[in-house]
């Protein structure tokens, strides 16, 4: 009989990538999804045929008990969340009543509707943000910088929480940056991938950024959800950092994307105070031994193949567009 799974931002990249590695291990997975007056599907179109989605919200309990009551699930995965730190400052109460309490709504729909599935909360390196050693490691103390990392670190320790007060098999991956072709765009990586894809075809003149010097561990996407996979199928429930081991800063990205195009991006990019955060976080660098020696996971697409990946995704992205439009005049 199939294992069922429910996923909680389903549609988004994290969401898109665990469900193409539930299906092929022959899962039966459901989706919540918020009700939308837009298309919300563009990152799981291609699977959709392949699995059912259930309308439901972080923020309205009811939601989330129906549908932990329509899924069944064995697994459930916490991806859903206001997930973007500059709109956290902007967004400051629906990030902590979303991103923090929502993992409270789920675990109490869990808890009282099927306590015996395995559940998964999406953490954030950015629990760390002033860190208080590097690299970091899953007895680093957080020091977060942001409300998006305040109220992740809240979802974090309610986990912990109900872990240890109602012995359900509750655990958290503290992922460090993680990104790929179906990033959203208003994140630095998915914004350089795309400015690069337009200059290199003279479709813009240059790329405006925020702090060129901040450090980040970053992985591929796809490599991680295999790692939030495998804490589920574990004899007993633990957290896990889970990154490369190695950072970079944003300047290093963006030359690394400038120079796949066989361009200099010091040509072409400028900075400008408005994509500066309130309070920076300067460096993030993960420790990942723990996931290495117990769940025997290690990243396999390099930070250069990532960057590679994501700036070739945009130019076939800009090219077939440019294509439509000359194919409709």
């Amino acid at each position: 009989m199939s294992k069922r799974a429910l996923i909680t931002g389903i549609t988004g990249q994290d969401g898109s990538y665990l469900t193409e590695l539930l299906l092929e291990k022959g899962y039966r997975v459901f989706g919540l999804v918020q009700r939308s007056a837009t298309d919300p599907y563009e990152n799981i179109r291609h699977i959709l045929d392949s699995i059912e989605v259930i309308t439901g919200d972080l923020s309205d309990s009811s939601s989330l008990y129906r549908a932990v009551e329509a899924a069944q699930p064995d697994e459930v995965y916490n991806l859903g969340a206001q997930s973007f730190v500059k709109a956290s400052w902007e967004l400051p109460d629906l990030t902590g009543d979303v991103t923090g309490l929502g993992v409270t709504r789920l675990l109490e729909a869990l808890r009282r509707v099927k306590p015996e599935a395995r559940f998964y909360q999406a953490s954030s390196s950015e629990m760390f943000g002033k860190a208080q050693e590097t690299p970091q490691r899953e007895t680093t103390a957080f020091h977060p910088r942001s409300p998006y990392g305040v109220a992740k670190a809240y979802g974090h320790y309610i986990t912990v929480n109900y872990r240890e007060s109602y012995d359900m098999f509750a655990c958290s991956g503290i992922l460090f940056n993680h990104e790929s072709p179906r990033r959203g765009r208003e994140f630095v990586t998915r914004k350089i991938a795309e400015g690069v894809a337009h200059i290199k075809l003279g479709l813009a003149k240059e790329l405006t950024l925020g702090n060129l010097d901040a450090k980040r561990d970053w992985g591929f996407a796809g490599d991680y959800v295999e790692a939030m996979w495998l804490m589920l199928q574990q004899n007993t429930p633990e957290d896990f950092v889970v990154g490369t081991g190695k950072n970079h800063s944003v300047r290093e990205f963006v030359e690394t994307a400038f120079s796949h195009v066989g361009l200099a991006g010091e040509d072409y990019v400028t900075q400008d105070e408005r994509f500066m955060r309130p309070a920076e976080v300067d460096e993030l660098l993960a420790d990942p031994t723990k996931a290495r020696e117990k769940l025997s996971w290690r990243p396999k697409v390099s930070f250069e193949e990532l960057v590679r990946m994501m700036v070739e995704a945009e130019l076939d992205k800009v090219k077939t567009q440019n294509s439509k439009v000359k194919t409709a005049a």
